[in-house]
């Protein structure tokens, strides 16, 4: 098996790093505060085919990309900081008429089981057309205009706005419980794919500086600890990117693995990858690290954001260890069963 990228997945990550280098200048992140995408930038992306990839061509034959080419976009999305609802109007695409193309623009919140609808926080409410309300059996439509008013909520993240509302109101139904299986599955994957590349540009950030930091004469990146440092860092990015691509290889082809579990795995990785890579950039920084000027705070609160999304670390250990556990008690049972047939064969 090959596990290489082809040349068109390596095409499609180099446009994307082009697109992201002309229009999300990580150096300039503060000049992103609080505003929506830009309409430009929006409609580029629409031009290299990143928010319709998930979309089937009109014949309804296939989409033009799979989950692991979208998962190559979003990582370099991600280590750049780009703005805008992107996860929920690229995953949405194929239920929102408009969203691949660039027309709408979906914003989307998890809706748990057994918990109060309410309050709401939304990211990117407020440069959004259409809300995704996501329920473990459902997919609703809501439109936003239809939102009630906003209550005052401050975003971890200055570079992801958020509204808060006290109720959600009840929308039109566009999916059923596979529909929405999917959308968790696929938010699940790209989230990590985010985080990956959010745990990338935290590690760019810090590498750059210990390359450029001189003490006692020599680049601090010389010193042993610092390259502990940078290598934990490394490790994290290699571990979150495998899982992740693996993660969407099997949503592409089920008959490579469990993607659920997969998906699972790559999203606990990667949320240990950005916001670790986050909390260690500021320490590489030093006294500056934490300070609102420099870049690790942009990358680490980025991290906090996509944490939640989708799944904490702590959802998707649970998750994993429940598997681990069901398929544990599954080959218990089976031995078991194999070992009374066999008995009762020589009886």
């Amino acid at each position: 098996m090959d596990f290489r990228l082809s040349d068109e997945q390596l095409a499609l990550r180099d446009t994307v790093v082009s697109f992201c280098k002309g229009h999300s200048d990580v150096a300039a992140a503060a000049s992103r505060e609080g505003k929506p995408a830009d309409a430009a930038a929006w409609s580029e992306l629409v031009g290299i085919g990143v928010l319709g990839m998930l979309v089937p061509d009109e014949t309804g034959g296939a989409a033009p990309g799979g989950a692991a080419e979208v998962a190559i976009a979003f990582e370099e999305l991600g280590r750049y900081l780009c703005v805008g609802p992107l996860l929920w109007s690229t995953i949405a695409a194929p239920l929102v008429a408009g969203a691949g193309d660039g027309e709408v623009r979906v914003a989307g919140v998890r809706v748990e089981p057994g918990l109060p609808v309410g309050p709401v926080a939304v990211e990117h409410a407020g440069e959004s057309d259409v809300l995704i309300a996501l329920y473990p059996d459902r997919v609703e439509r809501v439109e936003t205009a239809d939102l009630p008013v906003s209550v005052a909520g401050e975003p971890f993240d200055p570079l992801t706005p958020t509204a808060v509302f006290e109720t959600l109101p009840a929308g039109t139904a566009i999916g059923g419980a596979r529909e929405a299986a999917r959308l968790r599955l696929l938010g699940t994957t790209l989230s990590a794919a985010l985080l990956t590349g959010v745990a990338q540009g935290a590690l760019d950030t810090a590498a750059g500086y210990a390359a450029g930091r001189k003490q006692f004469g020599v680049p601090i990146g010389s010193f042993q600890a610092v390259k502990h440092l940078l290598a934990d860092m490394y490790v994290r990015v290699a571990l979150a990117r495998s899982a992740t691509y693996a993660a969407a290889a099997m949503i592409d082809d089920p008959r490579a693995g469990d993607a659920v579990r997969a998906a699972s795995a790559a999203k606990l990785l990667a949320g240990e990858a950005g916001i670790g890579n986050g909390r260690t950039a500021v320490q590489v920084l030093g006294g500056m690290g934490f300070t609102w000027e420099m870049l690790p705070h942009y990358f680490l609160k980025r991290a906090w954001v996509l944490e939640q999304g989708f799944g904490s670390a702590g959802d998707h250990a649970l998750a994993l260890a429940g598997a681990l556990a069901a398929e544990a008690t599954e080959t218990t049972e089976a031995a078991n069963r194999a070992g009374r047939t066999t008995k009762a064969a020589s009886a």
